[in-house]
This record gives C-alpha cells, structure tokens and sequence, in this order.
C-alpha cells in the first residue's frame, strides 16, 4: 500500500510560480572524464530514465535549469547520468548537490491503494475520528511496514499498514485510521515534562 518513488518537496523546492516538481535523484560526485555524474535515487521506477530524456536540476540557490539525459546506467544502487552539453569534469563539477527533478504531472501512475510519501507529508492524521497530528516525516527502517512520523500533543510513530488505514483522502489532506486501542500512549515519546518527572525519580 507505499510507494517511495519521490521526495517531499517542500518550500525551497518549489518556488512561487514555478509550479510543482518532484525530485527523483540527487547529485553526489562527478564520475568519469566526460562529464558524467552519479546520481542518488529517490525513485522506485529507476526504468523510466530510460524514457525520461528532458530533466530538470535545481541546485543550491534554488535555481532551475533544463538538461537533456544523453545516456544513463545504474551503478552500486546508484544511476549514472550524462547530460548533453556536460562534457568534462568541470562542466559536472556545477552539477554536485542539485536534485534531478521532474515536473509533479510526470510521476508515474500508482496502482490503486498506493501513495506517494509527498502526497502524506501535511496530512492531518485522525484516529476513530478524532485529529492527533499531521504527518511530517515517514521512516524506512528494517521493519516490515515504514513508520509515519506524525507530531501533535507528541510525536507517534504509527505503522503504515492497511489494517490500520481506513480512508486517504489527498484532496482534502487527511488520514483516517483505526489504530489499536493503547497504540498512541505506547509509541509516543516521552515530552520534556515527562522526561523531566522521569529523571527526578531517578536522581
């Protein structure tokens, strides 16, 4: 019912007028002399560089500029990207630390009951009805299902699995879920006052 095929945008990703964008992969190092670099992903849909030839880098002055994919191949987990006009170490120097992006209306299209982790950061998370947080983060771990980070009174990790989802709605930014009696009290860490009780009675 997940799928990690983009990272959140955010603010600095997506400028006013500019429109909405995801990013697919981020630059880490030039590789090769020709103007080549490596490339970490965010997608789980790495086959579609092959038909994805007109990309765009935003770099750290949250700047946009249009690039041509060349050529690319996976290396270690990682993509190998060559950009037409990018022929030399230098010209790759440039491009370390932007985000490969694409405009938002070009992900791929999920099968029913999956999700992009950008469509749930923002959702106001509900339980049995009632509103406990909004959905800031999700974590991959070694665990089964990933973990929404949700903060409200305190943050919850909360197991992103069917049996606990009710309703997505992404129009309307909610989360509907029935969670096991007790989960909220138990998964929740401890706030400053209740760590702060808790280590007077250790002292």
């Amino acid at each position: 019912m997940f799928m990690r095929d983009d990272i959140n945008p955010g603010p600095a990703a997506t400028p006013a007028g500019s429109g909405d964008y995801v990013t697919i992969a981020k630059v880490t190092k030039t590789q090769g002399r020709k103007g080549e670099v490596t490339a970490f992903l965010f997608t789980d849909f790495p086959e579609r560089f092959a038909s994805r030839r007109h990309l765009l880098a935003l770099d750290r002055r949250n700047q946009r500029r249009e690039l041509h994919l060349e050529d690319h191949w996976f290396h270690k987990g990682q993509a190998v990207l060559k950009f037409a006009g990018i022929d030399s170490i230098s010209d790759a120097e440039a491009l370390v630390g932007c985000e490969i992006q694409v405009p938002l209306s070009e992900r791929a299209v999920l099968e029913s009951g999956t999700v992009y982790v950008s469509d749930l950061i923002g959702c106001a998370a509900f339980d049995d009805g009632r509103e406990f947080g909004k959905i800031k983060d999700v974590q991959f771990g070694s665990g089964e299902a990933p973990l929404l980070v949700i903060r409200g009174e305190k943050e919850y990790l909360v197991p992103f699995v069917a049996e606990y989802v009710e309703k997505i709605a992404l129009e309307q930014k909610r989360v509907e879920m029935k969670l096991p009696q007790g989960m909220l009290e138990l998964d929740a860490p401890l706030d400053r006052e209740e760590r702060e009780q808790q280590q007077k009675k250790s002292d």
